[in-house]
């Protein structure tokens, strides 16, 4: 039912009958990386899910760990390098570049002509994956904030383009989150807590953390959201001197 054009119910949560690509969606063993969360959360919420990695044996973890919630959905895994059509040996710098920006140009490229033929006032919603070092910068590192940064300046041309075509394109900038692809490599606890004491919060964030960014810009909830980046860094890029001493963070 409508008044005056405007439906009186409010936007419905349900996936369902929806399908989300998701790259990057593995990880070595049962750990919770970002794209793992993302995938398992929009399964559980009625998304049918394409579990993309370039490794297969992690990719298919995550369809396991989607059958075996307490909600489960519906997830399917397939090995695919979204950098290239080919297998080629490529510089650092180019390969990185083609994992963080080019891979989210190709994803982009195919998914619109099947978002398109979607019914309805929005067809469908694009999330990129930034970062807050995209935002802000990083240290001691050159490639990743720089590669980011590009996907993050990336999304704001992406929305105007598809905005004709009814297509909704945001972007997540996870902070300093608590994953496998930080643990696996001997973060000490002394540092994990650095970390938590460069945000505002105090507190350290995980894979759910993003993936509930992810599961709201994707939802009908956020049907007239787009291009907005959205910070999940419990306040890291809101301030400065952020962890310093009062008497070494006054203004002046």
């Amino acid at each position: 039912m409508s008044c005056l054009g405007i439906l009186i119910t409010p936007p419905s949560l349900s996936f369902r009958g929806q399908v989300a690509i998701v790259a990057g969606a593995g990880c070595a063993g049962d750990g919770i990386e970002n794209g793992r969360a993302i995938s398992i959360m929009l399964a559980n919420e009625g998304y049918s899910v394409v579990c993309l990695d370039v490794d297969l044996s992690w990719a298919s973890k995550t369809p396991e760990m989607v059958n075996s919630s307490t909600d489960p959905g519906t997830a399917i895994a397939f090995q695919g390098d979204v950098t290239s059509s080919n297998d080629c040996e490529e510089a650092h710098w180019e390969k990185s570049l083609e994992v963080n920006v080019s891979s989210m140009v190709l994803m982009v490229k195919f998914a619109i002509l099947a978002i398109m033929r979607n019914e309805g006032e929005v067809k469908g919603p694009i999330v990129n994956m930034g970062s807050v070092a995209g935002l802000k910068g990083g240290t001691p590192h050159l490639l990743y904030p720089t590669s980011k940064g590009a996907v993050v300046n990336m999304t704001r041309p992406m929305v105007t383009h598809h905005a004709k075509d009814s297509i909704r394109v945001n972007c997540v900038c996870p902070g300093m989150l608590y994953t496998p692809m930080m643990y696996a490599g001997g973060m000490t606890e002394q540092a994990r807590e650095a970390r938590k004491a460069r945000s505002l919060l105090g507190t350290g964030g995980t894979g759910w953390d993003c993936a509930c960014a992810v599961t709201f810009l994707a939802s009908n909830h956020a049907r007239w959201i787009t291009g907005a980046i959205l910070p999940v860094d419990a306040g890291t890029t809101a301030a400065v001197g952020i962890g310093m001493p009062v008497s070494a963070s006054e203004n002046g």
